[in-house]
This record gives structure tokens, sequence and C-alpha cells, in this order.
């Protein structure tokens, strides 16, 4: 990692703690970790993999995407094999941006500046970069074609594309069709105006979101009495937890301001829980309870009308329908009507899709998303294919907390497949979300395909503290710059 980036954030952080009277000394021994394991942010191996393991291997690896997923498996191929050839095709210069801190640009702790990099400050040495976008697979001669024309073999294919947002999903957002998180936000921008509709899912989009909520705070301050609404689409997304943070943040800034009895936040998830783990979504019930933030399940945006300022939701339910006397059982019937929601303020979680060109290729599926075997990464089909992050079609966690696992496993067993070995190394399903949950607090929920918390801390896991807050702000982007992105925490 580089020295500078880490002593700052180090240095951050010893203030912060002496600020508030506690040396980091004793944060780390109350956290019950080495330095080392606090600085990486999860495991008690620390996983630091300083020790390169030379493999003889042979092979053209192409890498269709050069994000966070991609860069950083590129990184830890060459850091494992002594002879790699790796080419990655990726058409965004900015394509590694630490994307987590979206959040924290829409609630003013973050600047844009402060999650913006340059993808060429960490290539690979050695890896060659095309700056291009796949749009044909043909996986049976293992060959894939660019949007100019060019044509790549290879012996081994590794899909870390990520995802699109699909605004068009949504009535009244059709001008806005599909987008990027990092990427062109003019229609976005445009479409959304000063409506007070925002979306931390485009990094342009969460600057529009602070100075949204800023206007909103403002308007709760002056006694107005205003309405702010979140929503959560019937679609996988990444972050799952991100919806629920951006409503935790305004919930801070509203107190902050002294105008929270003047607003009404209100969670509308498609979902019928606040979290796929019991204990984590028990808690985030008694801290919205706590904070007087209210939500009603089973609601999925389905229209926004942007001049009248409401939202409609499609409010789903089952009943017992008519009996079936050969099977002796009540048929199920699902129940919909449309639900009208005013809005002052209006945080839009889109529809997330598989880009088409992949979703709808050889190498995608029925649900869009490159079929891979969940612990091994590989895909179902094509041996010498493997999907890694957002567009891989792995239960749960697509987040970065998730690739830092995955990277890991894909390398090791693209390196075995590569040998003519067996693959051994097996994704467990671990992810974590550091969910923020106020200004100066973190909830760090990790969990894995047992859908029960797997804490790396030895602390309880559904409190909100302090020092997850520090780890996450000043931390995890310099982990993920020098770590991660250098295939190596």
């Amino acid at each position: 990692m580089k020295n500078d980036e880490i002593k700052k954030a180090l240095d951050i952080i010893n203030q912060e703690l002496k600020d508030k009277g506690i040396s980091r000394r004793d944060a780390i021994k109350l956290a019950g970790l080495g330095s080392a394991s606090f600085l990486l942010g999860n495991t008690t191996e620390a996983e630091a993999s300083t020790q390169a393991q030379a493999s003889e291997a042979k092979g053209k690896i192409l890498i269709v995407g050069g994000g966070l997923a991609g860069m950083s498996t590129a990184a830890r191929l060459t850091n494992t094999l002594s002879n790699p050839d790796i080419t990655v095709i990726e058409p965004n210069p900015k394509s590694v941006s630490y994307q987590p801190g979206n959040t924290l640009i829409a609630s003013g702790v973050y600047e844009k500046s402060d999650v913006m990099y340059d993808t060429k400050d960490f290539i690979p040495s050695g890896v060659k970069v095309i700056k291009d976008k796949a749009v044909e697979f043909d996986p049976e001669n293992n060959k894939v074609k660019t949007e100019s024309g060019q044509t790549f073999d290879y012996d081994f294919l590794i899909v870390a594309a990520g995802l699109k947002l699909d605004f068009g999903r949504i009535q009244g957002l059709e001008e806005i069709g599909e987008a990027y998180t990092l990427g062109d936000a003019s229609k976005i921008l445009k479409v959304f105006g000063d409506t007070g509709v925002s979306t931390i899912y485009n990094t342009d989009g969460a600057v529009a979101t602070w100075k949204n909520m800023q206007k909103f705070v403002d308007e709760a301050k002056s006694g107005k009495k205003v309405q702010g609404v979140f929503t959560h689409p019937n679609t996988s997304i990444k972050c799952g937890g991100a919806p629920k943070k951006i409503m935790y943040l305004t919930n801070s800034r509203l107190n902050e301001a002294g105008a929270r009895k003047n607003a009404e936040l209100t969670f509308y998830p498609n979902g019928g829980s606040m979290f796929g783990v019991k204990e984590y979504h028990d808690a985030i019930v008694n801290q919205f309870k706590a904070r007087d933030m209210k939500w009603h399940y089973n609601h999925n945006l389905t229209a926004v009308d942007l001049n009248k300022k409401i939202a409609t939701f499609d409010n789903f339910w089952e009943e017992k329908g008519a009996y079936d006397a050969d099977l002796e059982e009540y048929a199920v019937v699902k129940k919909h009507k449309n639900v009208e929601v005013p809005f002052d303020f209006l945080h839009i979680t889109p529809p997330m899709k598989a880009p088409d060109e992949i979703g709808n290729s050889a190498i995608g599926s029925s649900k869009g998303w490159v079929p891979v075997n969940k612990e091994t990464l590989q895909h179902v089909k094509y041996n010498n294919i493997f999907a890694i992050g957002d567009i891989a079609a792995v239960p749960m966690g697509k987040t970065g907390g998730s690739v830092r696992k995955q990277y890991k496993v894909l390398v090791d067993n693209l390196i075995a497949a590569m040998e003519g070995k067996p693959m051994t190394a097996k994704y467990n399903g671990y992810t974590v979300c550091p969910l923020i949950t106020d200004i100066g607090k973190v909830m760090l929920a990790e969990f894995n395909w047992t859908k029960k918390p797997t804490p790396s801390f030895p602390l309880d896991p559904t409190q909100e503290r302090y020092i997850w807050w520090l780890m996450k702000v000043y931390l995890l982007k310099p982990m993920t710059q020098y770590g991660m992105l250098a295939g190596r925490a």
C-alpha cells in the first residue's frame, strides 16, 4: 500500500480518537484487532498476499471490464503468474473509482474528487488495456468482438463488466433509459432537474443528491412540512444497504439542522424485510423505530410524475383464493394496487440489469447475469470462462466486499484450470456492508450464504459503532486503492 495515503488516513483516525478521548491502541484493543487486520478491514488472516506463489502456467487471458473487480483480478494474476499474458477491455478511463463513496458524496462527507481515480494509475505492469467495449461473445470459438470492430481471441475469459442502471423501466423516466454508475449523467441530471428526485447510483447523481438534500433540509428548517421518500426496486442491485444508508444520512442532516420534526421519512422496499439476515433486519427495524423513520414493504416504484412530484408504487400482497378439492388446499392469489405518494425529496434506487450485449449473449442467461458456479466462479457451461462482481449470477453480495473475497478464489481456480489441476478454492458467499446509520455511526454487517452474521471482530455486529465509521470514511478507500487494486488485500 502507498505509505503516504495510509499515514494520512491513520493520522486522521488518531486525531478523531484523541478528540473522543480514546487512544488508537485502546480502540484496536477494543476491537480485538492487530494493526494489520485493522488496516485491511475485515479478516483475521489479513490476507496480505505479499509472498508471490509463482506459477509457470501459460495462456492468453482476456478480461472484459476494468473496474475494481477486473483490475484487482489482473493485478493478482500478474503477482502469481511468472509469464502473464493479460488483456483488459475497458472503455472508461475512470473505471476504477471508489463507488462506495457515492453515499458519502450525497451526504456532504466526501466530494466527487475524493472517489475518482485514473484507471491508468492502477494498470498492473505488463497488462494491456484496450479502450473499447466488448459487444459480441463467441464462446464456442473463444472470441470477443468490440464496438470498434476488433476481434480478440483468448484461452481464458474473465467477465467483470458490472451492471447497468435501468431508469427507463420506470414510467416518466424513459428519456433517461439506461446508464452506468460511472458515465454520462447528462440525461439523469436533465430529467431530474430541480424536482427533488435524486439517485446516488451515478456519481454525478450523488453530487446532485447532496444539493437536493440541502434544499430539503432548508425547507424543513423553514417550518415547511416535507416528505422524504426512498425506494428499493424489484431487481438485484449493487450494495443492497445503500438505499437505507442515504435515508439514515438524510435523517442525520435533518437532526443536525434541528429540523427533523418537520420531515417525514418513508422507505418503500419491494421486499418483505429490511435485510436478508434476520439479526440485521431486527437491528434495522429497531433503528428505524428509534429514529421515527417509517416503512412500507412490498412496494415497487413503477412511475414518477416529476411535475406533480408524485411517486407511484405497485403494492402487492397474497390472499387465499379458491379451494382446490383435488389438491385439498386453497390457491394463493397475488393482488396489486397502485399507491400514489407525494414527495419533496425522492431518492430512487433504479432497477438494475446486466448489459444486453452480455446478458443476451451465449455467455448470459435468462435473467441476464453470467451463470457461474457460486463457489468456483467458473461458468456453468464454458470451462474456460469465469465471472466476478456485479455481473456474476452469485446469490447476494454485489459489493466491493464480496469482490475482495471473490477475486482471490477466481485467480486460484483459473490458475488451477491453466495447470490442469482440480479447482479447490471456494467462495463461501462472504460479503460485508458497512451500513451507515448516522453521521459518525456504522453497523458492520458481515454475512455469507448461511444468512447468519459472520463477524470478523469480537463485537456485537448489530451495534452501531463510531470505530466502524472511522474505518468506512478513512481506511476503506486507501485499502481499496493500494490493497485490492494491487492484488494484495
